[in-house]
């Protein structure tokens, strides 16, 4: 009997297996990036998300049978899910760090003992090692994943200003994300897993907050209370901040970064989970170093996690380095600038012709660019002369040179003698962590010479141009503190050379070199300040950091926009931005609208008319109408295209009088998530409504399913007013409408801060209403506001 249950639970295993299996996308079924760019472009790609709270009857109903237990259990599962987000982002982050760091270790062990025997030999493997691993990257992201190319910033910015992109936040897009960034940061390339690490965030939020993958057979019903997109946001909101948490280890540069680069809408209460959230990847984080630095890691050494302690470093400046600090400040802008103009030259120029030829194209490309990048960094150290290594007397804590597989500064890259080190191969044969902290590393005087740190600085960002916006995923944040800290170093030698007397350090200005390309390309100021604190552990070093972001920012924006609004325009993502443009100061609502046929229902209207409206035309809103007493039209509410069509696909709600119905028990006919639209943006089409003729001869009473209360403005307001409501509000649909031809209230600061059950508060409430025209009805609750003269003049009116 035992042998026969054994058996079945076999078999069971190997059909669930087998299910899961046949549900893995393959490379007919995975959208293309032409696709995606497709449908963007052609509006099917992008879709506003609905941030608004859709207040129709059956939403109330359902809030009403919510008890004070659900309630709590609500909020409890929301610090939970930030709980989750954090831990998760941050197993994440550990273990691509993890098998990049494992994978150089193991490329360059290799390398350099081949070197010692054949220098030809070594060029192989290390080419090799770096092609397979961005083959595999580049594999994954056109075979699996296609939108887990790129840093994936602009899209998720997209999303929480209220646009959806297709297949974004997808559990294959989270799986393209994670090894196809290590493929591409281990395979050598000039870029970074710092970008990709945010989406990586954002991905697992929005799997959380959906209770998992349910095509993957990952799915949970207690995680499922999370079904509008405004509480998507909020979860996305918290993974990005995570993301940046772990990818710098600077949980309050994450929480910054959420508030000034990628949220457009903000609330205290979504500031403590965000804070909360990037506070436990911190704990996690450290507490996953600790573990490495046991020697359990392999060949991770102090790299991987981001933190370039130079608190060792200047303890002071003086008043005659403000000059060169602000030539740092001018170059970054300046250069940061070119980069977003190349990039966007090089994208466009890539994704219009020759991503257009297939995926064997894009696949090719990237091998090409690999193949280019391993024969610069072998072939450039060679140009260089070994140079001796510093007196170990006067230097004790140095390893010169440094043992061949293991991170640090002095390599002996073909050099003649022991005592040697190739100044040139220690930037280049290394991880860009162990780069960057070799850059910056303190008390190395005359480490680097002006003319290597020059030629890396065109070879890297040339290659850092070519290589951004290929199809893999790719993040410019170490990338961009690779080039300015070269030329910052660069001109701390010259510093160092000429202000003898100067307290000087190499490293320091290697930091603000790193800080304004960065403000100068990505134009963040108060996060990216706060991060490079973290990142470095000096405060001391603020005043100066602040000083160069200010001064590349004021000349990057001269020239042009930031690289996350310039590849999102790129990309076709509809960004609103902070403020309204100037022209719209000058315009009014009804000019923004003039052009526009407005198409409306009635309350109760036909089937077979809601399916020739829904054929005809792709609005996703439409106003209901109705008439009052005086037979003048009002408008009734909004209705939702995804609601129509969950109402015709389920006929529940069908009738054949033309009469309003029952409103009563409508969460009894249907539950609440049907309406929620999948986190894919795919839902529901009209091609998948199926009606018969007798069925399309029947009525739907809209009401119970409307929202009841949309935004609205007079036609004549400022277009900018608008702009910034609906911005700010995260609005999708907002009615222009005529002046309204009499008051019935006004509303001031103390009408929002009355308590439940407080009969004082009601009376205030009542002084601001502005009652019907009668005999006794002038006065009353108005005579505390009767001289005030816009209220004067709307009672003489009336």
């Amino acid at each position: 009997m035992a042998g026969i249950m054994l058996s079945n639970h076999f078999q069971n295993g190997i059909e669930t297996a087998k299910l899961v299996w046949s549900r893995l996308p393959s490379s007919d079924d995975v959208e293309t990036e032409e696709e995606l760019e497709r449908r963007v472009n052609g509006g099917g790609g992008a879709e506003s998300l609905d941030y608004e709270v859709i207040e129709n009857y059956a939403y109330r109903e359902a809030q009403a049978k919510r008890s004070k237990l659900f309630n709590w259990y609500y909020a409890m599962l929301k610090w939970l899910i930030a709980l989750l987000i954090g831990v998760g982002t941050a197993l994440a982050a550990v273990f691509i760090n993890l098998a990049v760091e494992n994978f150089s270790g193991w490329k360059y062990a290799v390398t350099f003992s081949i070197i010692q025997h054949s220098y030809f030999l070594g060029f192989v493997v290390y080419a090799i090692f770096n092609l397979a691993l961005v083959l595999t990257s580049v594999f994954i992201v056109t075979q699996f994943a296609p939108a887990a190319a790129g840093s994936g910033i602009p899209e998720i910015k997209g999303y929480l200003n209220g646009v959806d992109t297709h297949g974004i936040l997808l559990f294959r897009t989270l799986i393209g994300k994670v090894f196809g960034s290590i493929g591409s940061v281990g395979g050598g390339l000039a870029l970074g897993k710092e970008g990709p690490l945010v989406h990586t965030g954002a991905c697992i939020a929005s799997l959380l907050g959906q209770g998992g993958s349910t095509k993957y057979h990952f799915s949970s019903s207690w995680l499922r209370p999370f079904e509008s997109d405004r509480e998507r946001r909020d979860l996305v909101t918290c993974g990005c901040a995570a993301g940046v948490a772990a990818a710098f280890r600077a949980p309050v540069g994450g929480v910054l970064f959420a508030l000034e680069e990628v949220t457009s809408w903000w609330r205290s209460q979504l500031m403590w989970r965000v804070f909360f959230t990037s506070a436990i990847v911190a704990v996690v984080v450290r507490t996953a170093m600790a573990w490495c630095k046991s020697g359990k890691c392999g060949h991770f050494g102090s790299g991987g996690f981001i933190i370039w302690d130079i608190s060792g470093g200047q303890e002071d400046y003086s008043f005659k380095e403000l000059l060169p600090m602000a030539i740092i400040g001018i170059v970054g802008g300046l250069l940061g600038a070119l980069f977003n103009q190349l990039t966007l030259y090089i994208t466009s120029w890539r994704r219009n012709y020759l991503h257009k030829k297939g995926n064997r194209v894009k696949i090719i490309e990237v091998l090409l660019i690999s193949l280019m990048t391993s024969v610069i960094s072998f072939g450039l150290p060679l140009l260089r002369k070994c140079s001796p290594c510093p007196n170990s007397d006067a230097n004790p804590d140095i390893d010169c040179p440094r043992p061949p597989g293991t991170d640090g500064n002095f390599v002996n890259f073909f050099c003649s003698t022991d005592k040697e080190y190739n100044d040139l191969a220690t930037i280049f044969f290394n991880t860009q962590d162990d780069a960057i902290r070799n850059l910056f590393s303190a008390k190395t005087f005359h480490e680097y010479s002006a003319q290597s740190l020059l030629t890396f600085l065109v070879m890297f960002y040339s290659l850092a141009v070519v290589t951004f916006g290929t199809a893999v995923p790719a993040g410019q944040f170490v990338p961009g503190i690779m080039i300015g800290s070269t030329y910052g170093r660069l001109v701390g030698i010259f510093v160092v050379k000429y202000y003898m007397k100067l307290n000087v350090d190499e490293g320091t200005y290697a930091l603000l070199g790193a800080a304004s390309f960065l403000g100068g390309s990505m134009r963040m100021t108060v996060s990216l300040c706060v991060i490079m604190v973290e990142i470095t552990n000096n405060l001391k070093l603020l005043p100066l950091i602040m000083l160069v972001l200010l001064i590349s920012k004021a000349v990057g924006d001269f020239f042009n926009e930031g690289l996350y609004e310039e590849q999102a325009r790129l990309r076709g993502i509809p960004l609103l931005e902070s403020r309204p443009k100037q022209f719209m100061r000058n315009m009014i609502a009804q000019e923004a609208c003039k052009n526009q046929q407005v198409i409306s229902f009635p309350r109760i209207v036909k089937v077979s008319e809601i399916l020739y409206v829904l054929r005809s035309n792709k609005h996703n809103g439409f106003p209901v109408v109705g008439h009052g007493r005086n037979g003048e039209e009002l408008v009734i509410g909004l209705m939702l295209r995804s609601h129509l069509l969950v109402l015709l696909h389920s006929k529940r709600d069908f009738q054949s009088s033309p009469f309003p119905c029952d409103p009563r028990g409508v969460t009894s006919r249907h539950i609440w998530s049907e309406f929620v639209k999948p986190i894919s943006s795919k839902g529901m089409t009209i091609d998948d409504i199926h009606l018969t003729e007798d069925e399309k001869e029947m009525y739907l009473d809209l009401a119970p399913f409307l929202n009841p209360c949309p935004y609205v403005v007079p036609e004549d307001m400022s277009l900018a007013k608008v702009y910034n409501l609906f911005r700010q509000l995260g609005l999708r649909h907002i009615f222009v409408v005529p002046r309204p031809s009499r008051v019935i209230g006004l509303i001031t600061r103390k009408d929002l801060l009355f308590e439940e059950n407080d009969n004082q508060a009601a009376m205030e409430l009542q002084t601001t209403s502005v009652r019907a025209p009668g005999p006794d009805r002038r006065s009353v609750g108005l005579q505390e506001h009767i001289d005030h003269p816009l209220l004067d003049s709307l009672l003489t009116q009336r």
